[in-house]
């Protein structure tokens, strides 16, 4: 990681602190910062950053098994560790909900032809990715709920990496919104260092990174690594040639995630 070599993760550490301080003064001053705990390391990371810059009396962690989560007592872990408020909140029945009330939805649709209409007692057909990113906004809901519930208000941490958010590895109003974002801009890579900086179990900071959703690992998903990720966003070099192409794509056709939402504008003179 030679592209590495003057990060210093310590003073990062102080430098994101200071920044969270100094967005809560102007954004909330007694506000709560309310944060998704996956059990993750983004999450664990984001979740001891904002405990070091308010107090673990002012963030509320907040976990969301959609039914069974296998690594829950991760996530367990990680509010038990940093000594933080937390809410358990099981999403599956608001999930599960949904696609039902999607399923029975009464469609009328004046281009079918009369052999496409399925009519109404008939399931609507949700795609795949469809069903995968429900839950993330599901859980992003649930984030806006609990903080607008606090007594002094709370402000949701959004937990997304450089090199996720490069790729667009992140749900579009699900784990990409949020109101402040403390670590966008530092890759998984730097991402490590801080959480090894921190003192954080190496276990979580380490661990096989994925969305818990699909069964596979982010690495595997993606079809590269985290590392040849970094490597190529910070140095431009990539030696497969079909990784770099799926790279440069990924990041062409995702990049309105990352913009704000395009606005007409009306210009009266």
């Amino acid at each position: 990681m030679d592209y590495l070599q003057n990060f210093d993760a310590a003073r990062k550490i102080e430098e994101i602190t200071a920044w969270i301080r100094e967005w809560f003064d102007e954004n909330g001053p007694k506000a709560s910062a309310v944060v998704g705990i996956s059990g993750g390391k983004d999450s664990t990371i984001v979740a001891a950053l904002l405990t070091r810059a308010l107090g673990k009396e002012r963030v509320v962690g907040v976990l969301m098994p959609d039914g069974e989560q296998k690594d829950i007592d991760d996530s367990k872990k990680v509010v038990e560790l940093l000594g933080i408020k937390n809410y358990v909140v099981n999403i599956h029945p608001a999930v599960a909900g949904l696609y039902e009330a999607i399923g029975n939805a009464k469609v009328t649709d004046p281009f079918s032809s009369e052999d496409e209409k399925t009519g109404e007692d008939s399931k609507n057909a949700l795609s795949k990715d469809s069903m995968i990113n429900t839950p993330p906004r599901i859980r992003m809901a649930t984030l806006y709920a609990i903080a607008q519930s606090l007594p002094n208000g709370g402000r949701v941490a959004n937990t997304c990496n450089r090199s996720e958010d490069y790729v667009g590895y992140s749900t579009k109003y699900g784990d990409a919104a949020g109101d402040f974002s403390p670590c966008s801009d530092f890759t998984v890579t730097e991402m490590r260092l801080i959480g090894d900086a921190l003192g954080l179990p190496a276990e979580l900071i380490h661990k096989t990174p994925s969305d818990g959703l699909s069964g596979m690992s982010d690495e595997d998903k993606l079809g590269f690594t985290y590392d040849e990720l970094d490597r190529y966003i910070f140095t431009g070099v990539l030696e497969d040639e079909d990784k770099k192409k799926k790279i440069d794509h990924l990041h062409a056709i995702n990049l309105h995630k990352l913009r704000l939402m395009p606005m007409y504008k009306n210009n009266l003179i």
